[in-house]
């Protein structure tokens, strides 16, 4: 379990699991989100929300782990754009294997 900041006075934080990192990789859910300027802004939010719902809406079979995703993370109330920024730059730093990454036991 990683623990990441979701606002930047520092008094909100959310957990994040190693399945909602491995759900990420598998549905490629960061891949084309963000415009070439590099901003995580609220409308970056909105699109990534926008991309799970339809992903849920038009996939057939087992959604458990977006559903999950969505639940305990994306739309949790203390997901904001800085909470989403620092949650890109866990999942980089988890994709790269990141050596001094610490999960929180």
């Amino acid at each position: 379990m990683y623990t990441i900041q979701t606002n930047s006075k520092g008094t909100r934080h959310l957990d994040i699991s190693e399945e909602t990192l491995i759900t990420i990789e598998k549905y490629g859910l960061f891949r084309h989100l963000i415009d070439s300027n590099g901003v995580v802004d609220e409308d970056v939010l909105e699109k990534l929300k926008l991309n799970l719902r339809s992903l849920v809406a038009s996939h057939e079979g087992d959604v458990k782990d977006l559903l999950a995703l969505c639940h305990d993370v994306i739309y949790h109330d203390n997901m904001k754009a800085y909470g989403l920024q620092q949650l890109i730059r866990l999942y980089i730093r988890w994709i790269s294997g990141d050596d001094t990454l610490e999960e929180n036991t």
